[in-house]
C-alpha cells in the first residue's frame, strides 16, 4: 500500500501547481478614441505676465503679498462641436506656497518664493453666455467652479445645467491671474531673485 503514495503525492502537487498559475493570469487592454476634431487654444500676450522690478522693502514680512492682479484673454477654436476640458501641468511644481496654486520657482536657498492661482471669469461658448464646471475626480462628478488648476479638469456648461459639460465650437474666457509672494522673513534676498512661473495649458477631450 505504501508505494502508491509517492504518485498520489506528485499527483496532489501537480494539482496544486496548475491551480496556481491558473490563478497567476490577468488580462490588459488597450483603449481609447481617435477623435477627427481638434481645438487650438489661444492666449493673449503670448502668455506672459511681468510684474517687473519689486525691492525686497515692497514685500510683506510676516504676510504673503499680493501682487496686481493681470488679466489674460483665452480663446479656444475647435473644428467642430466638441466636448473639452481644460486643465494645466504645473512646470514649477512643489515650489507654490499653496499646493493647488502654481509655483513661482525658489530662491538660491530652495525657498519657496510664491504662488499664483488662475481663475476664468466671462466665459463664452459660440456667442452665448455659460459657466464654467470643475471636477476632481477626472471627470466622473461635475460641480460649479472657475479654478484653472493642475488638480482638477475645467469644462464648459449651460447656464441652466451645471452637472455636465457641453460641447462648444468657439470659446472665449477671461483668465485672472492672482500672484503671491511668500513672507519675506521666510526668503533669502541678498541678491536678485527672479519670479519664475511657468505652467502649461493643456486640453483633455472628453
Amino acid at each position: 500500500m505504501h508505494k502508491y503514495f509517492p504518485a498520489l503525492l506528485a499527483s496532489l502537487l501537480l494539482t496544486n501547481v496548475s491551480s496556481a498559475l491558473a490563478a497567476s493570469q490577468i488580462d490588459l487592454s488597450v483603449t481609447g478614441v481617435i477623435t477627427p476634431k481638434a481645438c487650438t487654444p489661444g492666449l493673449s500676450d503670448g502668455g506672459t505676465v511681468d510684474h517687473g522690478k519689486l525691492t525686497s522693502r515692497d514685500l510683506n514680512q510676516d504676510r504673503d503679498t499680493l501682487l496686481p492682479r493681470n488679466t489674460l484673454r483665452l480663446n479656444v477654436q475647435c473644428e467642430g462641436s466638441t466636448l473639452f476640458a481644460l486643465t494645466t501641468i504645473d512646470n514649477r511644481h512643489g515650489t507654490a506656497v499653496i499646493p493647488n496654486h502654481h509655483g513661482l520657482g525658489t530662491t538660491p536657498n530652495d525657498e519657496n518664493l510664491g504662488s499664483v492661482s488662475l481663475t476664468l471669469n466671462n466665459p463664452v461658448a459660440d456667442t452665448q453666455a455659460v459657466r464654467t464646471i470643475v471636477s476632481l475626480d477626472g471627470g466622473t462628478t461635475w460641480a460649479p467652479g472657475t479654478q484653472l488648476g493642475h488638480l482638477n479638469l475645467l469644462a464648459v456648461a449651460a447656464v441652466d445645467n451645471t452637472t455636465q459639460p457641453m460641447a462648444v465650437t468657439v470659446f472665449d474666457a477671461d483668465i485672472v491671474l492672482y500672484t503671491r509672494i511668500a513672507r519675506a522673513d521666510g526668503l533669502t534676498l541678498t541678491d536678485e531673485v527672479n519670479v519664475d512661473g511657468h505652467a502649461t495649458l493643456e486640453m483633455k477631450y472628453l
